[in-house]
Order: C-alpha cells, then sequence, then structure tokens
C-alpha cells in the first residue's frame, strides 16, 4: 500500500538512456488505488519492454571487431601433385662399332673376324674399296646379333649427345656437329655417331657416320663428333639428328693411351671472333713411359653454347717428365668464339 501523496512517475527518456527515473512529485488525494494499480503495471510493462529492446542480441559480440585482409612476405603453401613420368623401354636393336684398319687386314678377313659375311661389311662401308684399304682407316662393323631369336638387354650408353648443329660452307656444303659427353670415370674409345639431316617433312635427305679428333674421350668431357655433307643447300630448312652408333669402355688405367696433362693454355680471340689464337703445353708424367705421338684437340663455342668450330695439333715422341709446347689457330663456321676447350692424347 503505498503512502498518501506519494506517486511514482517513470518516464522515457530517449535521447540519453534506454530509461530513466524522475524526480519524485506530488499527486494528488483523490488519485483512487485502481488508478495507481494501474498505472504500476504499465509502468512494469514499459520497463520490461525497454530492457529487452536494449539488451545485445545473441548473435552479436561483445567487442565486434571486422577482420580486415592483410599480406605477408611468405607465400601459402600450394599441394604439389605427384607426377609420374612413364619412360617407353626401347627394343633392343643392332648396334655396330668402328674398326681401325691395320697392316695386312683384307676385307675377307676382318669380315671372318668378326664372324660377319662379306656382303655385310660391304654394305655397312659402300664408300670403302677393298683393294685401297689404308692404315688407320676405319671401318663401320655391323653387329650379327640381329638375327639371334633371343632378346639380349638393353645396357644404357653412358655418352649422351647434348647437342647437334650444322654450319654452311662456303662450297654449299653443311658441317655438322654432335657433341657427346663422357659421364662416365672411364675413358671412351672409338666414339661414333649418326648424323642424319631431315626436311620440315621429316623425311631423310642425307646421312653420314661422325667420327672425333680423337681416338678417346676422357672421363668427364665431352667431345664433338663431325662429318661433311657436300651439296647441301643452306636454304633449306635442316634438322640435323645424332644417334650414337659406338662407344667402347675402357678402364683408365689401360696402357692403351698415356696419361699427359695439358698446363697453362691460352686462347686469344680476335677483335670479331672469327678466329683464335691457341697456345700451351702438354706434359707427361715422370712415371708414365714415352710417347711416339702426341695430339690436342681444340673445340671453340659460341655465346650460346654451340660447336663453331674444331682443330687437332699433332705433336712429336716425348720422354717421361718432359714437356712440348703447342701453338695453332682455330677459325669458327658460325658465329663469334666465345670459349675454348682443350683436351689432350698421348700414344705410347
Amino acid at each position: 500500500m503505498p503512502p498518501e501523496n506519494f506517486c511514482l512517475i517513470l518516464e522515457s527518456d530517449g535521447a540519453k538512456a534506454p530509461l530513466s527515473v524522475a524526480t519524485a512529485s506530488c499527486c494528488t488525494p483523490e488519485l483512487h488505488l485502481t488508478d495507481y494499480n494501474h498505472r504500476m503495471r504499465n509502468s512494469l510493462l514499459l520497463l520490461i519492454f525497454l530492457t529487452t529492446a536494449c539488451a545485445p542480441t545473441p548473435s552479436q559480440s561483445a567487442f565486434d571487431i571486422s577482420p580486415e585482409a592483410y599480406f605477408t612476405s611468405t607465400p601459402s603453401l600450394t599441394p604439389t601433385p605427384n607426377v609420374i613420368v612413364i619412360a617407353e623401354t626401347p627394343l633392343p636393336t643392332a648396334t655396330p662399332f668402328i674398326y681401325i684398319v691395320e697392316a695386312g687386314d683384307t676385307l675377307s678377313e676382318i669380315a671372318g673376324k668378326f664372324k660377319i659375311s662379306q656382303d655385310d661389311l660391304r654394305a655397312a662401308n659402300p664408300d670403302v674399296s677393298p683393294n685401297s684399304m689404308s692404315i688407320g682407316m676405319t671401318l663401320l662393323i655391323p653387329d650379327n646379333s640381329s638375327t639371334k631369336t633371343e632378346v639380349s638387354t638393353l645396357t644404357p650408353v653412358p655418352a649422351p649427345i647434348t647437342q647437334t648443329v650444322c654450319h654452311p660452307s662456303a662450297d654449299n656444303g653443311l658441317w655438322c656437329f654432335a657433341l657427346i659427353q663422357n659421364n662416365t670415370p672411364d675413358i671412351l674409345e672409338n666414339v661414333s655417331a649418326q648424323i642424319t639431316l631431315m626436311d620440315q617433312n621429316n623425311n631423310g635427305i642425307a646421312s653420314q657416320t661422325a667420327f672425333m679428333l680423337l681416338d678417346i674421350l676422357p672421363p668427364n668431357s665431352s667431345l664433338p663428333v663431325y662429318v661433311f655433307f657436300p651439296n647441301t643447300s643452306a636454304a633449306l630448312s635442316i634438322n640435323p639428328q645424332a644417334q650414337l652408333l659406338s662407344a667402347i669402355q675402357l678402364n683408365s688405367n689401360t696402357a692403351r693411351y698415356l696419361p699427359a696433362m695439358l698446363n697453362n693454355t691460352i686462347s686469344q680471340i680476335n677483335w670479331d671472333g672469327k678466329t683464335a689464337q691457341l697456345s700451351g703445353q702438354i706434359y707427361l708424367p715422370a712415371e708414365s713411359q714415352a710417347a711416339t705421338t702426341i695430339w690436342v684437340a681444340a673445340v671453340a663455342f659460341d655465346k650460346d653454347g654451340r660447336v663453331v668450330g674444331i682443330k687437332r695439333w699433332e705433336g712429336g715422341a716425348i720422354q717421361p717428365g718432359a714437356s712440348i709446347n703447342f701453338n695453332f689457330s682455330i677459325a669458327s663456321l658460325g658465329s663469334a668464339i666465345e670459349a675454348m676447350e682443350f683436351i689432350g692424347q698421348a700414344n705410347p
């Protein structure tokens, strides 16, 4: 029961607060109890309504911070798919190799030595006359294993061909090179490759066997095989292709070749890059035996690493512990010479 002459007034001040309590004021004595209850009920309803409306909603956070995009110097990781490369296994093919004609050799004796027919030997060497073979001439010996019924296991050739390039000559021909790399710790002997010229329709125009300047390719080194194609128009769109024919693997300690070393090599390239003057020394260790012949092969490369020229210097005998000087020039068949490489060979 409220005291007489007392009245509680609730006011809504929407401008400053959801709910404010005003000061008390006097009420008239004629206010009936019914009116008082009615007003109190309305005030309570108003208070409940305002309290509910002003309360934060459940989905609203007390600290409503909108995240902003930012960049970091560390890129996010992207899953890399597993790539499986399936290499096609080639079928075994007949692989010929090179034979160097010695004193007293005849075509029939060579054929008998390798158990092949004379017809097959002539077919593999159509430009060789049986009556005019000279000492040091090279013959291509076909592999007679192609007639066997069993399938042999292929042995990977440790001499990849890293480039094949051709340069036109002044007499309407092409000088072609195939650079071969020896990635093994052993010497490779009698390295040869077949270079074939293909036209824009992938038809063969000409094909020849190419050889190196030296008899050997030392471990972890490279040398080009080379061949000349006469009467081949440089205006044609020609794509040269090379296939390794032979590479005999020898132990580095073989007595067939001596461990000669090249020292103080100098390459003086002319201002236009068309020629270079080469010099240096080839040394034979004291523990070696005497050498009867000394060869030095030089390979010229352009700025793109392509072979543009080759030349071999030949020297005489040298005693163990001694050295011999070499000096010769080389010319480019293509673009300007940028770098030179040397490889030596000493024969007992």
